[in-house]
């Protein structure tokens, strides 16, 4: 790649960067630390909004609480905003509270790192049964997404969980796990009761490969085994490897860690399935591909699968072997999927924003001046943070080759956008805003702590409507 030029205003460069998850976070960070700017030749202006009132994206709303990264993550994404140098915009939604006309007023460049919240469909028969959920749903509700119902219906005794990635474990793990010991996370009251008066006993989660081929990762897997009073169970012949699985064992570390845990739960789990004494079973499932939800005057009953094998590449065949489960509800976590956003083109079939490298694309696949992707809606739901790293210097690297050919704003000045948010009677929340969010919700957990005697660093705070207000109170005790 070339090597930037100099930005020829003599203001900041402005920058909008729309989601303030890690993909965005980076994104920003990354820009301010950038060469041009620690050389002095350039200055920068970002901001960063969000559609929900808190930052961090799917760190917040995406994760299962009980994740032991989560604080690391969330430490450092703190650092970056709490330096001061990037604002942030929260409860402010993208198309409608400021619109790409908008954003082009006030900014030189705009970034998008909206991610992918919704579940990728899964086009089997009966998917669309009361009691088939998805797995992106369940994990917001349980996370306390503000804009989800408050209550979710944990009426079934035995579920079926699709998928062999991270998402899936989280579901399942949170499923079969019992709601006191999630007390001591982040866990919204509503969540804890809603687990607490669940009637599970048995989860069991389906991949349709062999275990050389999950996409978890050992950390996810050896979580398993830390929930109390919950038993693993796993199946001999559900563990069939060919040549491709041996080469993986072989040359991947992860593969053969995880694979080694496998099997060696499996070489110690009592023979006799009465052996198994706790009072829920988490069963892990493989070779099996869903092909019917089956229910009963419109709800689930079970599942039906075909039993696969692996065709030595590693992938799966079916074997014309079928058989039913009973269940009384099915989550689908197949993966999360992007959604288009108002006046950029969207790849339907891939859920990302069209783009060459974070250059965002118009329909002829021409290359649109001044906006850019990054993260998720860049290149699709895979990959861990350090990939979300990666796309953000690729984008921002770009962007500054870029910069003698960007549209420059008409209303540069950072408080233009203010008054236009204000104009237009947006509660928008500030970083400000968020850390007085922060200090009451570790306030909740503080007194629940004395009442319950259970230590709980923090409580969400789950309405969008008591968010906002909490965040915005902060402006009106310094106007008073």
């Amino acid at each position: 790649m070339s090597q930037p030029s100099t930005f020829s205003f003599q203001r900041p460069l402005r920058v909008a960067v729309v989601g303030s998850g890690p993909a965005g976070v980076y994104a920003a960070d990354i820009l301010t630390k950038s060469a041009p700017v620690a050389s002095g030749e350039l200055t920068v202006s970002i901001d960063l909004y969000d559609r929900y009132p808190a930052p961090y994206g799917l760190i917040r709303y995406g994760v299962a609480p009980d994740h032991p990264r989560i604080k690391g993550i969330v430490n450092a994404l703190h650092k970056v905003l709490d330096r001061g140098d990037i604002r942030f915009f929260g409860n402010v939604e993208y198309g409608t509270d400021l619109t790409l006309e908008d954003l082009r007023t006030h900014y030189d460049a705009v970034i998008f790192a909206t991610g992918a919240i919704k579940d990728a469909d899964l086009n089997i028969p009966g998917i669309e049964l009361e009691g088939s959920f998805g797995g992106a749903d369940f994990v917001s509700w349980y996370d306390g997404h503000p804009d989800v119902p408050r209550e979710w219906p944990l009426e079934a005794k035995e579920v079926a969980v699709i998928g062999n990635g991270n998402v899936a474990l989280d579901v399942a793990r949170v499923l079969s796990k019992h709601a006191e010991d999630l007390l001591v996370t982040e866990i919204p009251d509503n969540v804890y009761q809603g687990l607490k008066n669940s009637p599970v006993t048995d989860v069991h989660v389906f991949g349709r490969r062999g275990p050389a081929q999950v996409k978890f990762t050992p950390l996810e897997l050896r979580e398993l085994s830390h929930s109390r009073d919950v038993d693993i169970v796993l199946y001999p012949e559900d563990f069939e490897f060919d040549a491709e699985s041996d080469r993986q064992i072989q040359t991947n570390n992860q593969t053969k860690t995880m694979v080694g845990t496998l099997t060696n739960w499996i070489a110690e789990q009592p023979e006799d399935p009465a052996e198994f004494t706790a009072s829920r079973r988490l069963h892990l499932h493989f070779l099996h591909n869903p092909v019917e939800v089956l229910g009963e005057d419109g709800r689930v009953t079970g599942i039906k699968f075909e039993r696969t094998e692996l065709d030595g590449t590693g992938n799966a065949v079916g074997t014309g072997e079928y058989i039913d489960y009973p269940v009384q509800a099915v989550y689908r976590a197949v993966g999360y999927f992007g959604s288009a956003l108002p006046e950029v083109e969207f790849d339907h079939r891939r859920g990302v924003i069209p783009n060459d490298g974070g250059r965002i694309l118009d329909a002829a696949g021409t290359s649109v001046p001044g906006l850019y992707a990054t993260g998720w809606i860049k290149r699709g739901p895979v990959g861990l943070i350090g990939h979300t790293k990666g796309d953000a210097l690729e984008t921002v690297t770009y962007l500054l080759e870029d910069l003698q050919d960007l549209p420059a704003a008409s209303a540069p000045e950072e408080g233009a956008v203010v008054g236009l948010l204000a104009s237009r009677g947006v509660q928008f929340t500030t970083w400000e805003g968020w850390l007085a969010l922060d200090e009451h919700e570790r306030a909740l957990g503080g007194a629940a702590t004395e009442i319950d005697g259970v230590v709980r660093e923090r409580i969400k705070v789950v309405p969008r409507e008591d968010m906002v207000a909490i965040s915005r109170s902060v402006h009106a005790e310094a106007h008073r």
